[in-house]
């Protein structure tokens, strides 16, 4: 169905997320109406990606390009270009100086083996080569005094080994700049001076943390991603400007907030997780109240799996990020992703076993069924085999399915070499997904205290509602909820994220000793950059802030964060929470331990407007199906003959029993059997699992 201009309310506001498959767009006008777009992502230049969905937005509503960005009140971008440079290994080309001794802390990482079995697999490539890793003689003292003045002969020849060499950008990490951030000052203007180079990154302004490795080795991914992601982001709000829009596009963090390209564009570390972390945004829009607001969440798109868990309206902000390998420290909403998407590629191992992932077809050439010369058996063309999608358009006619190509790929690829027919090849293909789903929403849930039948599982991206019904049961949850828009949950988020901004600083004291007046002045400092960052963005008279700790027992190694009441500090009333906490996280407590505070942290907060769509008015008819077509079921209820319905036809207050499929225009969804789907207010589909006699 067309939208045209007349039907939409100016000023309207876009979110556009970036995925491996698709580009997704979502319109929200002035009345809450929302407007869905998707086109194939150009792999090559994301941003033509975004101009493609724009044009077919414009071309769908029936507006010049122009007139649907000049109306555009705001633009918020959630992109995968800073991992993609990190996973493709197609950075910058980048120096290093540290403090004299500590060149190969970077290489040395921290001695962690991530399987403890498995004694030969290789590190990821260091960033920086050790002949570029350049030492620099002066030292900071443990308590932040200068023991050796910097010296800046160093600094000079470093930068004339930078020049000889080609070196596009370099990272900046001296020893205890977290505590004094002197010397890296110093060390930023000789650079400035003497190498001449537009990127220098600083680790004491990126991230203050303590730890010396992973403070560089966030400033070297830092540095490796940033010609790339600020040119692409300042190119394309330079685009964008042209075509009409009259401010400034917003982009995700890995935090779950909004931040202007001009506060990002020095720490674009910051934009990992900057497509998965919507997905905040877009859970909040799932929930009727905030105290009700208990999600477990499973975008699965096209290449992976993103899982997230959202407690009380809260999800988790960690500092430790790992990306293919490369420790960060940069404030990330917790975030468990696994290579299992609607194109992930199943194949035969050389024992004769069938796996599916963690690698995927991608947009070109994507399924087998696509036509577009994929020839591996993706999750896609099983679903096609097995009765669960059809031929034809998907994703609002973006591209087309044939059966006859998947079925040949499954039958090469998968059925032969199995001994199996192809229809058991892909039932397989499925079952396996689904236990690899499980195994990761497992990881979220039940390893961090969390019951999982206490949550709704949300299963969105284009390919969840096809898998929430199963997991949803695996799981013990009671309701599983397949959002309408779930091809575009994430672009949805988009629009319903705060900006945000996270400042830290090292503050070591005992908990029941600490200087008042010494903690109140430090969350002054911290509470005075975050109000400047939203008042230099425009959201001084939306802002709130939060203050929070980290705090651990005495010789314990990783700390718990916990959040001020009333930023507030109160010795008794934060022991109680760190010790709920860490009940939960660890399931024991010290009753009467010392606690040691580790460091303080202020969030800031700008609130973007926003409202749900207009409710639909409640219907309790059932509608009649589509079609009824045979679709495999599950392994107990093989195949059956049951009822397909356009998700058009399904309004609030519309009660099914599966099992039946929903195709919407972004998605299929498959309610299994003994569930009952439910339309709820604002028109997404509620499951009881297993309610149905």
């Amino acid at each position: 169905m067309t939208a045209s201009a007349s039907s939409i309310l100016a000023p309207w506001r876009i979110g556009v997320d970036v995925g491996g498959t698709f580009t997704d767009m979502v319109l929200r006008d002035a009345a809450g109406s929302v407007r869905i777009f998707k086109a194939p992502s150009n792999t090559a230049d994301p941003s033509e990606g975004v101009l493609n969905v724009l044009r077919l937005a414009a071309a769908k509503l029936e507006l010049p390009l122009s007139a649907l960005l000049r109306n555009c009140a705001l633009f918020v971008h959630g992109s995968t270009v800073a991992t993609n440079t990190i996973l493709e290994k197609k950075g910058a080309r980048v120096g290093m100086l540290t403090t004299h001794g500590f060149r190969d802390s970077l290489e040395i990482r921290r001695g962690i083996r991530e399987n403890q079995w498995d004694h030969r697999a290789p590190a990821p490539q260091v960033l920086v080569p050790r002949y570029l890793r350049q030492p620099v003689r002066g030292r900071i003292a443990a308590d932040g005094s200068e023991v050796i003045p910097l010296a800046t002969e160093d600094v000079a020849n470093a930068a004339a080994l930078f020049k000889k060499e080609g070196v596009e950008s370099v990272a900046v990490c001296l020893f205890n700049s977290f505590l004094e951030s002197r010397h890296e000052r110093e060390t930023r203007e000789a650079l400035a001076r003497s190498w001449g180079g537009d990127w220098i990154s600083v680790s004491s302004e990126i991230m203050p943390t303590m730890g010396e490795y992973e403070r560089g080795s966030t400033a070297v991914v830092n540095a490796y991603v940033a010609p790339k992601v600020t040119r692409y982001l300042e190119a394309l709000d330079k685009r964008l400007r042209e075509h009409g829009l009259p401010r400034s596009l917003l982009m995700l963090q890995s935090n779950g907030g909004a931040v202007s390209v001009t506060e990002v564009a020095n720490r674009p570390v910051m934009l990992v997780l900057s497509g998965p972390a919507a997905a905040v945004g877009a859970l909040r829009g799932c929930a009727e109240s905030e105290d009700q607001a208990n999600f477990i969440s499973m975008e699965i798109g096209g290449t992976s799996c993103d899982v997230m868990v959202m407690a009380k309206g809260d999800v988790p902000v960690r500092d430790q990020l790992e990306i293919d390998g490369y420790h960060l420290t940069t404030p990330s909403v917790e975030i468990y992703t696994v290579g299992a998407g609607g194109g992930t590629i199943a194949w035969v191992d050389s024992a004769g076993l069938l796996n599916v992932g963690p690698k995927g077809a991608g947009a070109q050439p994507g399924p087998a069924a696509y036509g577009l010369g994929g020839e591996e058996p993706t999750v896609t063309d099983a679903q096609l085999v097995l009765g669960r999608m059809r031929e034809g358009p998907l994703a609002g006619g973006a591209v087309k399915l044939d059966l006859a190509l998947a079925r040949r790929a499954i039958e090469t690829k998968l059925a032969r070499p199995l001994g199996l027919s192809i229809e058991d090849a892909s039932a397989g293909v499925i079952r396996l997904l689904e236990q690899n789903l499980l195994h990761a929403v497992e990881r979220l849930s039940i390893e961090r205290g969390h019951n999982p039948a206490n949550f709704t599982l949300v299963a969105a991206g284009g390919a969840g509602p096809m898998h929430g019904s199963s997991v949803a049961r695996a799981l013990g949850c009671k309701r599983a909820l397949l959002p309408r828009a779930a091809g575009a949950f994430c672009a949805m988020g988009t629009l319903q994220s705060d900006v945000r901004q996270d400042y830290l600083q090292v503050f070591v004291a005992d908990l029941d000793k600490v200087d008042h007046a010494a903690l109140g002045a430090a969350f002054i400092q911290l509470e005075s950059r975050a109000r400047g960052s939203l008042v230099r963005q425009g959201f001084a008279e939306k802002s709130a802030i939060q203050h929070e700790m980290d705090l651990r027992y005495a010789g314990q190694q990783w700390p718990v964060r916990v959040t001020l009441e009333a930023n507030r500090f109160d010795a008794a009333k934060v022991r109680q929470a760190f010790e709920a906490e860490h009940q939960r996280l660890f399931g024991h407590i010290q009753p009467g331990g010392r606690i040691e505070i580790r460091a303080l942290r202020v969030v800031g907060r700008g609130g973007l407007e926003w409202s749900l769509p207009p409710a639909l008015a409640s219907d309790q008819k059932s509608p009649a199906a589509r079609q009824k077509r045979p679709v495999w079921i599950d392994s107990a209820c093989g195949w059956q003959d049951i009822p397909v319905y356009d998700g058009e036809d399904l309004r609030p207050g519309c009660k099914l029993q599966g099992p039946l499929l929903i195709e919407e225009r972004t998605t299929t969804a498959f309610v299994g059997p003994r569930d009952i789907v439910e339309v709820n207010a604002v028109s997404d589909f509620i499951l009881h699992i297993g309610t149905a006699v």
